[in-house]
């Protein structure tokens, strides 16, 4: 699964930069930080640095909802992917930090 969001973070955006943080931690950036994806014995759990102000039509948001900036998607082992949504996603963080930075 981990594999898969990596391939997907990647596809958002041919300028998607990786870096491993927070012990072993895949950590994304693309016009500054936008997530980081930590893989559990049976779950996965992708954290939006600015998931508050992401439009999240999907729904697919389902953790980390109280926060006043951060969501995230934990996936449970067997828990299906919806990858257009997270694809939209990363692609509309990447967009709130192009115009952070104008």
């Amino acid at each position: 699964m981990l594999k898969r969001i990596r391939e997907i973070f990647h596809e958002a955006n041919p300028e998607m930069k990786e870096d491993w943080k927070y012990m072993g931690t895949p950590t994304f950036y693309c016009y500054g930080m936008i997530a980081i994806a930590d893989a559990y014995k049976t779950s996965v759990k992708i954290g939006f640095l600015y998931g508050a102000s992401l439009p999240d039509p999907e729904g697919i948001f389902n953790n980390e909802l109280g926060g006043n900036q951060r969501r995230a998607i934990k996936l449970i082992e067997g828990d299906k992917l919806n990858e257009k949504a997270l694809l939209n996603l990363i692609r509309s963080a990447i967009s709130f930090n192009q115009a952070k930075q104008k």
